[in-house]
């Protein structure tokens, strides 16, 4: 199986980044309700570069950053992530998502989490995918758990304290990892 460009789930449609995105994640960079976990709110520049190093992730792996849009109008939803992390020395592969305040509380978050987790699976043949969040952002340490992520240990990242949480493909043949998760 080859790794997706675009893929949906039973909610969400996502795309590939591509340049033409800089205005939609512009507009996420300005959100400060959005940002509040994510490190602020960034500027024109920052949100440029942001692009240049998820587009060039693209080209070098053959994965990264999605744009999610609801399924059902096409409107920008957030973004999800597949993507190489250095963390401790380590290269790790991270999940991650973000969603305009106005699609919180729908599960919308385990939904992407989950479908990403398992494109990382199958798609990539990872053994373990990773993500972070703050020690203050509670809603996101539950979308973890239910995307089939358990908390391994606090550790420092972009000079903050951040909690790792981790999935591994259990080593038991026909195991599912995702086995606590929802349906995708």
């Amino acid at each position: 199986m080859g790794f997706p460009d675009s893929f949906a789930t039973a909610r969400l449609r996502a795309e590939r980044l591509t340049p033409e995105h800089f205005s939609i994640v512009f507009d996420m960079h300005r959100d400060p309700e959005q940002m509040a976990m994510l490190g602020g709110i960034r500027d024109e520049q920052q949100t440029a570069d942001y692009l240049d190093r998820n587009l060039q992730h693209w080209a070098d792996h053959g994965f990264g950053v999605w744009i999610l849009r609801d399924a059902q109008q096409g409107r920008v939803a957030g973004r999800a992530l597949l993507r190489h992390l250095l963390l401790e020395g380590e290269d790790e592969v991270e999940v991650g998502y973000s969603f305009h305040p106005a699609f919180w509380g729908r599960g919308l978050a385990t939904e992407i989490a989950t479908a990403c987790v398992r494109l990382g699976y199958d798609a990539l043949g990872l053994r373990t995918i990773v993500a972070l969040t703050m020690p203050d952002n509670l809603r996101s340490q539950r979308v973890l758990t239910k995307a089939g992520l358990a908390y391994e240990r606090d550790v420092s990242h972009d000079e903050l304290t951040h909690m790792l949480f981790r999935s591994r493909i259990p080593d038991t043949p026909g195991a599912d990892p995702l086995r606590g998760a929802g349906p995708v």
